[in-house]
């Protein structure tokens, strides 16, 4: 198991990258090539329409975040909670829960941004560059504990 162990910072970094070109892929064309298409399907959603606004800024951006590394747990968090709203408002999760075909990507990219929010972005990432006092103080933390 410690060799699996080693390997941790890699899946972290596999994990972002692969979110994080998901929520590119999802939030490019929101913003520069189907806005009038992504504005009428959120007023169709019953969503202001310029929510696609705001979840085109929040998939493009925050997917270049998670592949960067940077503020990896706020962009997982808010994220997180943009993917659990569409999995209520959108796919309508509480209605049909066994109906898992029918939401099982948001649910899949849910969970995964919130366990990179809970995690953070690991070793190899600008988070650790950028705020490395973050570690310093988890770390003294600890030893006055033991």
């Amino acid at each position: 198991m410690q060799s699996l162990e080693k390997l941790k910072p890699l899946a972290l970094l596999f994990l972002r990258v692969a979110l994080g070109a998901i929520f590119i892929y999802h939030g490019y064309p929101k913003l520069f090539t189907h806005t009038r298409e992504a504005l009428q399907w959120f007023a169709r959603m019953g969503f202001p329409s310029y929510f696609a606004y705001a979840a085109g800024i929040l998939e493009f951006f925050g997917g270049c975040l998670l592949i960067a590394g940077l503020f990896t747990r706020v962009a997982g968090l808010l994220l997180a909670c943009e993917m659990a709203i569409a999995l209520w408002r959108v796919h309508k999760i509480i209605l049909e829960p066994m109906a898992v075909q029918n939401y099982e990507l948001p649910l899949l990219l849910a969970t995964a941004a919130f366990a990179l929010a809970a995690l953070g972005a690991g070793p190899i990432a600008f988070d650790r560059i950028f705020f490395p006092e973050g570690r310093r103080s988890t770390r003294k933390t600890k030893n006055n504990k033991d």
